[in-house]
């Protein structure tokens, strides 16, 4: 990943922070092209950061950001699909 891009991931963080609650959805519209694996990694290291500040109401959008765009882009286990077993009678 190149500084340039990881300057541009942070801007998305801080423009995620600063939007009025409910347009989240609209600003990562806007931002298609830098949602990706590494972009979440970043989420996840800043959201790590804010808990460390004491910050764990920023930590926690950050969290759900995260594993909402996780879900997304199919880089999240589903962990709720009922397990499929053969029973033999």
């Amino acid at each position: 990943m190149t500084a340039q891009r990881q300057e541009l991931y942070y801007n998305l963080i801080d423009e995620l922070m600063k939007c009025p609650n409910g347009q989240e959805p609209e600003v990562l519209s806007n931002h298609e092209d830098l949602l990706d694996q590494d972009f979440i990694k970043t989420v996840m290291q800043v959201a790590t950061m804010m808990a460390h500040e004491n910050n764990q109401d920023a930590a926690k959008f950050l969290i759900h950001i995260a594993r909402e765009l996780s879900k997304a882009l199919g880089l999240y286990p589903e962990l709720n699909k009922p397990a499929t077993t053969t029973s033999e009678t």
